[in-house]
Formats: C-alpha cells, structure tokens, sequence
C-alpha cells in the first residue's frame, strides 16, 4: 500500500500525525490550566511556564458558557438560511450578511415604533432614531417593558427580510441560474455591497442604542437573568425545532431535501423546483432577518454593517458543521460560538476571533467535510 492509497481511503497520514498530536497536546495543557484557575493554584512547570496564573471563578466561566451559547445560537440560526442556498441553490451567498442587517433595521423600526408610539417623533422611531429624539428608556423597547412591540418587532423583521431576499432573487439570481455557482456567487457581492449602501442611505451610518436597559435583569429562582438573552435563547431554539419539523415531517421538507440531494431527479419526478426554490429564499431570509433583530435585543446597539461583520463567523460555522446541513450550521455555530467567548480565558478580545477561526481550520484538517459532512439540508 502506497501513500495515495492512505490519503484516499481517508487514513491520518504521516504529514497529519504531528499536527494532531499538537492539537491533542494542547486540548490537554488548555483544560489543566483551567482546572488550575478554578482551584485558585499555581503549578510551576519547567522552565518558568506555570499552570494556573489568574484565578477564574466558576461565576465567570459560567457567564463564558453562557455567552457562548448566546452567541453560537445567532450564528447558527442565521447559518441555516446560508447553508440551505448552497444546498439547494448551489451558491455562497454574499449578501446573506447584510439580509442579517436588513431583519435588524426594519425589525427595530417596527419595535421602536410601537414601543414609542405618542413619545417620540414617528419618522426618529422608524428609521431607528437616526437623529435627536427620545431615549431608548424613555421609549421603553424591552421584553419587560413593551413585549408586544418586540413581538412585532420579530414579525416585521421576518417578513421584510423575506421580500428583500425574494426581490433581488427574482431581479439578481433568477437570470443566471443556469450559469453555475461562480457567476451567482460574484452576483451575490454586487448584491450585498448594494443592499448595505442602501441601509446606510435609509438608516444612516452612525452607531445608536435601539434598547430600554430598565428592569431587563430580574430575578428568577435566586439567579438574576437577562430577560433579552432569554427572550433570544426561547425564540431561537424554537425556529430550529420548526425548521427540524418542516424538514422531517412535511412535503415541502421533503421536497427540499431531494432537490438537495438531486436537482435534475427532483425535476423529473414532478417536484416543483421554482416553489422550492422560493420557499428556501423564504425560509432562509426569514431566519437571517430573526437572527439580526435578536442579535441587536442582546447587544442593545444596532449600525448598518453588523451583517457584514457577523458573516465571516456565520460562513466559518456552515463550514465548520458541514456545508448544506442545516445541523451542521447549528452545531457549527455552537461551536464558533462558544470558542469564541471562552477563549477570553486566555486571550484578549483582539485576538478570540481569530482562536474561534483557528478551531474551525484545525477541525477542517481531520475533517474536511465538517462535523455533519454532506450537501444535504437533512
């Protein structure tokens, strides 16, 4: 047996034993001086090199955790609609970005409308007040203080991501999408550059609170919770046990799936394509708009190029979890998420992108196809 045998057959080969070993090595070193830090102690090692150094309190490491639940559940919510165009639409989609940006704009100026409605100048509440205006405690747009008006606030963003998402398909994709991935994917910058400019044209360019911070941390059975992070948490989980349901139990899930699978079957069978199509920019610009609104409940400030930010870590967890799963995009984003917030332990905040990017790349070079491997939406 050559080497080009060992290498297709998918074996560790000799170039890849050192570098998991390394990998391994530094799982280990990382844990023990974690338990080093939650026990208060120092372990001297060889050299000067110690374990333990500042202590860590298991209150910090939970808030950690916790973080990175927060975060990986925004990633992976939004990386289902990107993970479902490359699947079935058989493109990365560029502009996915600034459709996380659009659910942000258009969800919060229907919050803070409502919310406001009587205190604030309408047209400062509807564009998300670009300008003087009310405070964000004087309008009071929280969970605890105007539910309703965040409840709005997530409708709104869905819909109007959806009509963002089905317009630029109908006037950008549609055209070319007999022209293969390349071209619609080179489309999709163009589209993406073109939406972001236009939000800052509508919304303005400057960064603003859009959140009431009254009343938002209450107490529950002895421990204070954030009610907004909840809010995110319940609502998240609950748009991917749908998904997983509409997936698994209806015709169209079904339909999804096989186009996925077989685009040129699924058209021979009778499966009609167009209405799959349309119900993926559906559902994907939906969960994108959701994403971008709880994202901005969490973080409390909102600016025209979040998407745009956020859409490296959401490529990252799709290709972490396995490009075309939509499982793939949620454990991916869990993932991306939760390295992303507990490597604060050890490095600084200049620097957790980049240990959240390193595990992606680490994980790739022993899986290629990612953690559910499959062009698949199931």
């Amino acid at each position: 047996m050559d080497v080009s045998d060992v290498i297709t057959r998918g074996k560790v080969t000799i170039r890849e034993q050192p570098l998991l070993a390394i990998a391994v090595l530094a799982a280990v070193l990382l844990t023990l001086d974690l338990l080093a830090r939650l026990a208060g102690i120092e372990v001297p090692i060889a050299g000067g090199l110690t374990f333990g150094g500042d202590p860590l309190s298991m209150g910090r490491l939970s808030g950690l955790v916790w973080n990175g639940i927060i975060v990986g559940l925004i990633f992976g919510l939004a990386g289902i609609g990107l993970s479902m165009t490359y699947s079935i639409l058989n493109f990365a989609n560029f502009s996915h970005g600034d459709l996380v940006t659009t659910g942000a704009f258009t969800g919060w100026g229907a919050a803070l409308l409502v919310a406001g409605w009587g205190i604030g100048d309408l047209g400062h509440l509807l564009l998300v007040r670009p300008g003087s205006g009310a405070s964000p405690n004087e309008i009071g747009a929280s969970i605890v203080q105007a539910p309703l008006s965040i409840l709005i606030g997530v409708i709104i963003a869905a819909l109007a991501t959806v009509a963002v998402a089905v317009i630029i398909d109908r006037i950008v994709y549609k055209p070319m999408r007999d022209r293969g991935g390349i071209p619609l994917l080179i489309a999709s910058i163009g589209a993406a550059l073109a939406l972001r400019y236009i939000l800052q044209f509508v919304y303005g360019g400057q960064t603003r609170g859009v959140t009431s911070t009254q009343d938002v941390n209450t107490e529950i059975a002895g421990f204070s919770v954030n009610m907004h992070e909840l809010t995110l948490v319940i609502v998240a989980i609950s748009l991917m046990l749908a998904m997983h349901f509409m997936l698994q139990r209806t015709k169209l899930g079904k339909a999804m799936r096989a186009m996925a699978d077989n685009k040129d079957l699924a058209l021979v069978t009778g499966i009609p394509t167009e209405r799959v199509v349309t119900a993926t920019w559906v559902l994907g610009g939906a969960l994108a708009g959701v994403a971008g609104y709880l994202y901005v409940l969490e973080r409390g400030t909102i600016e025209f190029n979040i998407g745009w930010f956020l859409l490296l870590f959401i490529f990252a967890a799709v290709i972490l979890g396995g490009i075309g799963s939509i499982y793939g995009a949620i454990a991916g984003g869990f993932v991306i998420g939760f390295v992303h917030e507990v490597s604060l332990i050890w490095i600084s905040s200049d620097f957790n992108a980049a240990a959240a990017f390193l595990i992606m790349i680490l994980v790739l070079l022993y899986r290629p196809q990612g953690i559910f491997g499959g062009v698949t939406t199931a």
